[in-house]
């Protein structure tokens, strides 16, 4: 990653997130000035820790993180916190600020430019869509003109003009930048170089090229030691039964098969520690409620938002066992008010069937109980603590050991992604509805998830923005709710 001088110096950094839960082993890595860095990772390896630890937010166990005498940083964070939420847009960009700025509005105006957003400066934050949340998220971070610009899964909840116009953004950004995501087109754009965080390892691999490339090196290089290994354990096993061999002889020959065994035993050290490489969630099924017959859900009105203003859509939608619905449109048109409003049964001019669960994938989780464990959110699902059932459909969402005790706000947003999906299998919804449900999900798992809902047998409303994504899935109706 050679490019200007160091700015960003990790060395024999270690951290622990509580007891017995390391996250970071004696990390070394640089980062240079005008770099454009991807910071790869599985769920949960700590990807947000190391941004934690580079704004100091966060101070490591051991080791020294050394930054560029006066530099400045800013974070582009994956969700707005739940106190921000009622804030104006002014008070909202003024809280970055340690003092007031009085001439704050014309900074204000030009950053949405930047992000493309149309955004009056007295409306509450809590009013705007997922994508206009995740646009003001980058604006906030843009407006204090950091020399190190770090933006965690910045194309959440971007529709593909959001997307495109964050990318044409990055490629021309003169300074430093550091992006974790999951989204590997997006990465592959303007990345110059990777770290990679291994969560088995808790080491931080770098990286020089750009993301496939890097993505390609990792992989042979797996390749190349397992072939290596391979071949050791043949030799490896071969000297060992020539020791029991020649121990059998007696005499002189038990010398040889002394020498065999010595011999075995420094082929085993010769073997390489190969990487491991993230595993993606195993296949899973979402059940559908038993006793549901005939229609689940009518539409036959909506509220859409075009030009600012609130416009009545009359529109003619019939789900049943085994519908699948795609819900399209650009962001703020009120896709996610709709889907708020279904499940929690106050839309006018949609009917749900007396009886009917409601499974509901909410893009920012606030449908899960924070201060409440993964256990324990799980159990509230069947009404009772079965803990061996749970505990089975949470291992196959990677969540076990002291993650399973853990409450749900101390997870990564990756995880709470994959909580959620737990919560959906134990469920078993006769409608399931799904906001944006690639978010923060390692890529690896996402053909995974999208098998599942495709063989979902109920009625399913899904709003994505991802089209690799929802190509993998049976949808028998679009609805475009713009037109």
């Amino acid at each position: 990653m050679a490019q200007g001088e160091v700015i960003v110096r990790f060395q024999q950094v270690s951290h622990d997130f509580g007891i017995k839960k390391p996250i970071l082993d004696a990390v070394n890595f640089t980062v240079r000035r005008g770099m454009k860095v991807t910071l790869m990772g599985q769920n949960g390896a700590g990807k947000s820790t190391i941004f934690g630890l580079i704004t100091r937010a966060q101070e490591p166990e051991s080791g020294t993180i050394q930054l560029q005498h006066g530099l400045s940083v800013a974070v582009g964070r994956q969700v707005i916190p739940r106190d921000q939420l009622d804030l104006t847009v002014l008070d909202f960009f003024q809280k970055v600020f340690p003092h007031k700025v009085y001439d704050i509005a014309p900074k204000i105006d030009k950053v949405l430019e930047v992000v493309n957003l149309v955004a009056p400066h007295d409306k509450v934050i809590r009013t705007f869509s997922g994508g206009q949340q995740a646009r003001l998220l980058l604006a906030q971070a843009l407006i204090q003109n950091p020399d190190l610009l770090l933006l965690d899964e910045p194309t959440n909840n971007l529709d593909k003009e959001g997307i495109a116009h964050l990318t044409k953004f990055l490629i021309e950004y003169k300074k430093t930048v550091i992006v974790i995501s999951h989204d590997a087109e997006f990465l592959n754009a303007f990345t110059q170089g990777v770290l990679y965080l291994d969560v088995h390892t808790k080491h931080v691999e770098q990286y020089d090229g750009n993301y496939f490339d890097v993505v390609k090196e990792i992989s042979a290089r797996i390749e190349k030691e397992n072939r290596k290994n391979a071949l050791l354990a043949k030799e490896i096993q071969e000297n060992k039964d020539k020791a029991n061999f020649f121990a059998n002889k007696g005499g002189q020959m038990r010398m040889v098969a002394k020498r065999m065994r010595e011999k075995a035993a420094e082929l085993e050290e010769a073997k390489v520690d190969v990487r491991k490489e993230d595993k993606a969630i195993r296949s899973f099924r979402i059940g559908f409620q038993d006793g549901l017959i005939g229609e689940i859900i009518n539409i036959s009105s909506l509220t859409v938002v075009l030009k600012n203003k609130a416009v009545k859509r009359t529109v003619k939608v019939s789900l049943r066992k085994n519908n699948h619905l795609l819900l399209a449109g650009p962001n703020g048109v009120g896709k996610s008010t709709l889907l708020q409003s279904i499940a929690d049964g106050t839309a006018q001019g949609a009917v749900l069937a007396p009886g009917v669960r409601v499974g509901y994938y909410r893009q920012d989780f606030s449908n899960l109980d924070f201060n409440k464990t993964v256990y324990q959110e799980l159990s509230a699902v069947l009404g009772r603590p079965i803990e061996e059932e749970i505990r089975r459909v949470a291992a196959g969402f990677h969540i076990s050991g002291e993650t399973f005790h853990s409450k749900i706000g101390t997870l990564s947003e990756g995880q709470k992604g994959l909580v959620a999906f737990a919560r959906l299998v134990l469920l078993k919804p006769g409608l399931l509805i799904l906001d944006e449900p690639t978010n923060h999900i390692n890529f690896r798992h996402l053909p995974v998830i999208a098998e599942a809902l495709s063989a979902y047998e109920g009625a399913m409303i899904l709003v994505s923005h991802v089209p690799d994504f929802v190509e993998k899935i049976r949808i028998d109706e679009v609805l475009d709710v713009t037109k």
